[in-house]
Parts: C-alpha cells; sequence; structure tokens
C-alpha cells in the first residue's frame, strides 16, 4: 500500500515546500485550516440527525436504522488507524488531496444511493476519508513554531468543535428545506472548493519515516507502550469526550419533552449556543505554549463536571420555562469549555512527543478518545432511559470525574 500511494504529493509546479525555518505560519493559512477541518467534520456526526429521514425513505428497519448514525463514525474509526499513520510516511498535502477526492466520490454517492446496503457502504467510506482532518493537524504543527505550536493547534481544532457542534443543525436545517440528499450534495461541492484550495494554498510535508505500511501501523502499539504521556492524554481526553457526548446524545431528548418542548428546528438553535465554547481552544492552546497546561488541565476537568451540576440544577427550576432553559444552555457552554480546553491542551502535548510520528500520535490520540465518546453515547442512551435527566447529569459527572481521576493516577514524569 505504500508504495502505490508514495506519489500522492509529486512536487507542483511553483509549490512551497514546508521549512522547518521558523518563519511559522500565516493566520491566514491557520484560519483555512480551522475552517477545512470543520467543513469536513460535519459529514461525521451529521448523519445522526438525519437517521429518521433517510431510514424512512431507504425504508430501513427500525432494528438497523441505527447504522445510519454509526457507519460514518466507524469509517471515521479505521481511517484514524489505519490511514491517517501514513501520514509519516507519505506526503501529506498529496494524501489530503487523495482522501477528500475519496470523501467527496463517496458523498455524491451516498446523495444517490437507492437502496440501504451501498448508502451504508459509502457512508462508511465518506468517513473514513474524513479522516484526513488528523492529516492536517501534523501539517499545521509542523509550520509553526514552537513557541506558537500549542496556539496554532488550538486554533485549527477549533473548526472541528465547531463542526462537532454544528453539523446537527446544519444537517436539519438542510433536510428540512432541501431534503436529506441536497445535504450530501452540498458536502460535496464544498469538499470540491477545499481540494482546489489545498493546492495552493498548503505547502508540501515530506515525512521522515522510511519504512513499510506493516511496520508502519505494528509502531502505533509501540508508541502507546512507550510515551506514558500518551497514553494519560488521551485518557483524560476519551473520558472528556463521553461526557460531551452524553450531554448532546439526551439533551435533543430531553428539550423535546415537558417543559421546554422545542422543535427540531428550535433544537438545533439551542447547539448553535454550545458551539461557542468552542473559542477557547486558541486560548487554551496559547496557554499551554506559556507553560500552564497543568493547572488549566485540572481545571477544564472541574468545568466539566460543574457544567453537568449546571445541567441537572436546570430541570429543577420553577417559573417561566426561558429560566431552566437559560442554565441548559449556559451549562452546555461551560460543558463544552471544559471538554475543549482538556482536548486542546492534550493534542499540543501529544504534538509536541515525536515530530517524526506525529500522525500515528494523532491517530492514537484521536482515536482513543471517539472510543470514549462512543462509550458516553451509549451510556447516554441507557441513563435515559432508565432515569431521565437527572441519571444523564449524574453519568455526564462522573465521566468527568473520571478524566480527573485519571489525570492524577497518570505518571508524574510524564507531565508537561
Amino acid at each position: 500500500m505504500a508504495a502505490g500511494t508514495q506519489n500522492l504529493g509529486a512536487d507542483d509546479a511553483g509549490s512551497a515546500s514546508l521549512s522547518p525555518s521558523g518563519e511559522g505560519i500565516s493566520r491566514a493559512t491557520v484560519w483555512f485550516l480551522a475552517i477545512s477541518v470543520g467543513v469536513i467534520f460535519v459529514n461525521i456526526t451529521a448523519p445522526q440527525t438525519l437517521i429518521g429521514v433517510i431510514a424512512s425513505e431507504l425504508r430501513i428497519s427500525e432494528g438497523w436504522s441505527g447504522l445510519v448514525g454509526t457507519a460514518s463514525l466507524l469509517g471515521y474509526a479505521v481511517g484514524l488507524f489505519f490511514l491517517v499513520p501514513l501520514s509519516d510516511l507519505i506526503e501529506n498535502r498529496g494524501l489530503v488531496i487523495f482522501m477528500l477526492a475519496i470523501a467527496v466520490t463517496s458523498a455524491i454517492g451516498a446523495a444517490l444511493a437507492p437502496a440501504e446496503l451501498p448508502f451504508l457502504a459509502l457512508l462508511f467510506l465518506l468517513g473514513a476519508s474524513c479522516s484526513s482532518i488528523q492529516v492536517l493537524v501534523p501539517i499545521a504543527a509542523a509550520m509553526a513554531r514552537e513557541s506558537e505550536r500549542g496556539q496554532v493547534i488550538g486554533d485549527v481544532m477549533s473548526g472541528v468543535m465547531v463542526g462537532v457542534l454544528l453539523s446537527r443543525p446544519i444537517a436539519s436545517l438542510v433536510a428540512d428545506t432541501l431534503g436529506w440528499r441536497a445535504f450530501y450534495v452540498l458536502s460535496a461541492a464544498s469538499m470540491a472548493v477545499l481540494i482546489s484550495l489545498m493546492r495552493t494554498r498548503l505547502p508540501l510535508r515530506r515525512p521522515e519515516a522510511r519504512i513499510r505500511y506493516p511496520v508502519l501501523i505494528a509502531s502505533l502499539a509501540t508508541l502507546l507502550r512507550t510515551e506514558p504521556l500518551l497514553r494519560r492524554r488521551s485518557l483524560t481526553a476519551a473520558f472528556g469526550f463521553a461526557a460531551f457526548t452524553v450531554f448532546w446524545t439526551a439533551v435533543a431528548l430531553h428539550l423535546s419533552q415537558a417543559p421546554f418542548n422545542l422543535s427540531q428546528s428550535h433544537i438545533a438553535l439551542f447547539a448553535l449556543v454550545g458551539a461557542s465554547g468552542a473559542v477557547v481552544a486558541p486560548l487554551a492552546g496559547r496557554a499551554g505554549d506559556h507553560g500552564w497546561t497543568r493547572r488549566l488541565s485540572i481545571t477544564a476537568h472541574v468545568v466539566t463536571i460543574f457544567g453537568f451540576g449546571l445541567a441537572a440544577l436546570a430541570s429543577r427550576l420553577s417559573g417561566p420555562v426561558w429560566w431552566p432553559l437559560a442554565l441548559l444552555g449556559f451549562a452546555a457552554i461551560i460543558l463544552d469549555v471544559g471538554v475543549v480546553t482538556d482536548q486542546t491542551l492534550g493534542r499540543r502535548a501529544v504534538n509536541l512527543l515525536r515530530p517524526e510520528a506525529r500522525g500515528r500520535l494523532n491517530a492514537l490520540f484521536v482515536g482513543i478518545f471517539f472510543l470514549g465518546g462512543a462509550l458516553g453515547s451509549a451510556a447516554a442512551g441507557y441513563a435515559w432511559a432508565h432515569g431521565g435527566w437527572p441519571l444523564v447529569c449524574t453519568v455526564g459527572a462522573g465521566f468527568g470525574t473520571l478524566s480527573l481521576i485519571s489525570d492524577f493516577a497518570g505518571d508524574h514524569a510524564s507531565r508537561r
């Protein structure tokens, strides 16, 4: 596989090479990368909002309809572990463009899919190719000066968090007005535009590794075994993301019932409120660059737990309905601030470990915390069915507490 893809990043006329000379990365490039990862990531979680309309049109049974929401997530996880490590082996700009071309093709195919099986297969392929996001992170980290690396990573990854939070309302609004197939057409068009821009805006990044693909994949286990900081930051991020998905999986159900009784469109607007929490990503990265990682990490875990406390309190307030709704919105922002801060600091720490293995380190870090997100989503469904919103808040706060405990229990020597 490696041999067959080594030429993906062949030099274009006039293209720039990635230089570690210390010039740094321009703000225009940083924001271009942030917008890019946001646009790409919308494809990963948007299908969860479209399950009902897609299952109805494609005649997917109730028992199998959940695959609509998980196919792209599973594909993304596979891409993290088996495609993203290629960024340590293959020229990065060409690899991203190649993966995005597959994503565009898959999105168009999904829009035209006539039946259940081809649609789910194309969603899986779309999710796998969208893992190109995690190839863009090493590019940004390599372009940045070490003194600004945390800030740059935070800026770029703010695009991911905005994509996470906006994917559901965007998908809902497009499906309501133009139909669910139009969402995938628009997504394909957006990624096609990104491809054309990346050819001129991104420099070449040629990795240092010179190993075969099977050895590259096998080295994932070695990295996880030999890097205690990677294990600790991945674990705290996994529990934090589990708390995040507990809240956002169950809150739509909570808002659709009394006393709120919100429509789908109003729930989409509520999700926009939570997106504001992503603004802390560049601030957290900058704080990490100034040596505040340890204190800010602990604060992030505590803030996450506090967010669930506010969310639980909101359900107990009496009086006008806008009071508990406002408190719940504030809780969403607080919760997102805690989770985004922890993830940004974790990414910064991981990207400082081994420059020659940034692709694999990102693959492991993101893959592990996405497993935590899957666990949180499953836990949210169980908690909602058996204890309603109070149990959801308890479970979410529990994951936040586990994140705090795992941070304290980590190898002290690995902290930075």
